[in-house]
């Protein structure tokens, strides 16, 4: 009688140790909000927006923390010590704020660099990012130590934009290192080696983290690689810049945590048939947000403009449709001028086209002419455009809209040197804006000599060299820049 096989498989023994593996599977992860999920959806249910879940490999950890006794019932835990500590006896500290060389971006941020903050700069390919901040790395070098990280870029590429953007051929370096290199372990090493004053990520989409699976520039390689660079910045008061890429929707690209992990959002915007360049600060938590930088791209790179508004005015020549109003973006007033046509239409509906003003707000004050001073403007074709490309979105260019519309529907040219402050309600009044005192002396320093604000301002004319014409209402307003009534005038 044959004896039985011996089993393929020996059971395992209970007493020799067993070491489990981590599972690895894969999940669905949303690039715009993070949001996992087992399955693939066309739509993300965390955000709501569609064709954004990507499929990556999540690894589940192999041993977890184990509770507290006190959670099992097993036994009471001792009291540790507390850690917390009464607000009132929290020291404060002086904010030592390091220039980047440019007042233009010491304004945005608030004063300068914070030692151990996390600055985003974000805006499209080509806008002029990496120019910015190599700028700003050679100024600062100067008087302290700098660290530029290449991800995108090879050391020779950024040898010969550091070359080309210098004042003087052969110009002292001062103490910047280069390091071309995506490999986050590798910048963490250099971090602690080098402990500089400040650092450039250029950009945080390239890094990689070797720890994780997915490719560079996903969700989660953003994330974990910020929240790193972060943690060694907060630790050893290093001044962090990271470049953000942007999408073609024109937000910041990555999880939306990046912007909540830094302590600064900056945009850099510029329209790419223009030289100026504008810098916004979306996010600050160390000054005011909405704070407005005003660069010029040249050959040498980018140069500060002290003098904003002369880009934003027109020529000295006048034309009926045209305006001039005072914006403030942030704490700095531009004298900005607007432009508008209008032309009977030829079609059912009239067209009505702006650039550089809420094209709303445009429907919304032609309405309120045509109510308020039986203007036949539904007729008319309307077309409003702010010189210089930029984004005016205060409503204290309404009184300035309403008088560029005005003057080119009854053919009219404003007299020089007026300018238009004001809101226009849609009962045809108009309200008070604020900084009005701010906008009259750059207007006053401009060189213009009248000003049209809203009854009530409380502003005397001693003082500001500007003769200063209030008003109630817009027709009241129009009268008084105008010279004549509009309402009185032949149709166009």
């Amino acid at each position: 009688m044959n004896p039985l096989p011996a089993p393929l498989f020996a059971p395992l023994s209970t007493s020799s140790p067993v070491r489990l593996l981590a599972k690895s599977a894969t999940a669905y992860v949303c690039s715009n909000c993070a949001a996992q999920t087992r399955q693939f959806f066309g739509r993300c249910a965390g955000c709501g927006s569609w064709n954004t879940l990507v499929e990556q490999l999540i690894a589940a950890p192999a041993d977890r923390r184990r509770r507290p006794q006190a959670e099992t019932g097993t036994a009471r835990p001792e009291p540790q010590a507390r850690r917390s500590t009464p607000i009132g006896a929290v020291a404060e500290r002086p904010l030592q704020r390091l220039g980047s060389g440019y007042g233009e971006l010491d304004r945005v941020l608030g004063g300068g660099l914070v030692p151990g903050s996390l600055v985003l700069l974000g805006g499209d390919p080509g806008i002029g990012k990496s120019t910015l901040l190599l700028q700003s790395a050679r100024a600062m070098a100067a008087r302290a130590s700098v660290l530029y990280v290449s991800a995108e870029e090879s050391a020779q590429q950024v040898t010969l934009r550091w070359r080309r953007l210098a004042d003087e051929p052969g110009a002292a370096a001062g103490d910047c290192q280069l390091l071309a290199e995506t490999d986050l372990e590798l910048v963490l090493q250099e971090l602690e080696s080098l402990r500089p004053a400040v650092a450039i990520i250029d950009s945080i989409q390239a890094l990689h983290d070797g720890g994780l699976a997915s490719a560079p520039g996903s969700v989660a390689q953003v994330r974990d690689c910020a929240a790193a660079l972060a943690r060694i910045a907060k630790r050893q008061h290093t001044a962090l810049l990271l470049v953000g890429h942007v999408t073609k929707e024109g937000v910041l690209a990555g999880p939306k945590v990046l912007e909540h992990l830094v302590d600064a959002v900056l945009t850099f915007e510029g329209d790419r048939f223009a030289s100026h360049r504008l810098l916004r600060a979306v996010k600050n938590r160390f000054g005011a947000t909405h704070e407005l930088g005003v660069f010029e791209m040249r050959d040498r790179g980018l140069v500060e403009v002290t003098n904003p508004s002369e880009l934003f005015l027109g020529g000295d020549e006048p034309c009926s449709g045209t305006a001039t109003i005072v914006a403030c973006e942030g704490t700095r007033p531009l004298v900005v001028e607007l432009q508008a046509l209008v032309s009977t239409t030829s079609y059912a509906s009239p067209r009505r086209t702006a650039t550089g003003i809420a094209v709303n707000r445009l429907h919304q004050i032609l309405a309120v002419l045509e109510k308020h001073l039986g203007l036949p403007l539904s007729r008319f074709d309307c077309y409003l455009a702010v010189a210089g490309g930029l984004e005016v979105e205060e409503p204290a260019a309404d009184l300035g809209v309403a008088a560029a519309v005005v003057a080119s529907f009854r053919d009219l040219i404003l007299p020089a040197g007026t300018v238009l402050i004001g809101e226009l309600g849609l009962g045809g009044q108009l309200r008070a804006v604020g900084q009005l005192e701010l906008r009259l002396a750059e207007a006053a320093r401009l060189g213009f000599t009248r000003a049209v604000v809203p009854r009530g301002s409380g502003l005397g004319a001693a003082g500001l060299g500007l003769q200063l014409l209030e008003a109630a209402t817009v027709a009241e307003a129009l009268v008084a820049a105008l010279g004549v009534n509009p309402t009185q005038q032949g149709t166009a």
